[in-house]
């Protein structure tokens, strides 16, 4: 059965109990939101269909009504982790509106608790690593998901006053995928903290005046 995420609230901002939530939703979110989990628990791989459908209190037939295959399955569920950081992003302009250094600092700071609290890392740099065939659509919408991210994360970098911005931008995100492995891996004590602090640091050097 999936595991899904324990701090779950309703409109009150009540704990509620999380799979009583998810059979809540409608059987399409339902799917998705289990397929999300078990494929981040288990492998985009090593998930089928069936188990996925059973796990959504559903069926086979209602899944494929919804999805054509599992591969459009996997995309729409690389569609909602993607809506989320986009959420997330947008609440932090809203956040720190006109203060781009303090929107990166931010950043840094979002990502940090993200790798603190997932040990099971990205889900979009999972299905990378799963998904290898070039013409697969999962992994051209992860590319281009990526590159988008880039370029946004370079204009941040740009507006917040980085002189190689560019630069900062790729090496903030090797130096998130490092503490993403770090975490995962166990290598490295306290990666999260390590992470902020370092990031913290480029960022002062590249925007020293």
């Amino acid at each position: 059965m999936v595991e899904v995420s324990a701090a779950v609230l309703d409109d009150a901002g009540a704990r509620v109990d999380p799979c009583a939530a998810v059979a809540k939703r409608r059987p399409r979110d339902r799917i998705v939101a289990t397929a999300r989990e078990m494929f981040h628990a288990q492998g985009f791989r090593g998930v089928g269909v069936e188990a996925i459908a059973e796990a959504a209190g559903t069926n086979k037939m209602t899944l494929y009504r919804h999805f054509g295959s599992k591969d459009e399955l996997i995309i729409e569920c690389l569609r909602s982790v993607f809506a989320e950081g986009e959420a997330l992003w947008q609440a932090m302009e809203e956040r720190h509106r006109g203060e781009p250094r303090a929107q990166l600092l931010a950043w840094v700071r979002e990502k940090a608790d993200y790798v603190l609290n997932d040990c099971r890392g990205c889900t979009m740099a999972n299905a990378a690593v799963e998904i290898t065939e070039p013409g697969h659509p999962a992994r051209r919408y992860i590319e281009e998901r990526k590159a988008a991210y880039r370029v946004r994360l370079t204009d941040l970098c740009a507006a917040a006053g980085a002189s190689q911005a560019e630069l900062l931008a790729d090496a903030l995100s090797l130096l998130l995928e490092g503490a993403r492995v770090a975490r995962q891996s166990g290598g490295i004590a306290d990666p999260h903290a390590k992470f902020m602090r370092i990031a913290e640091a480029m960022i002062a050097a590249f925007t020293a005046r």
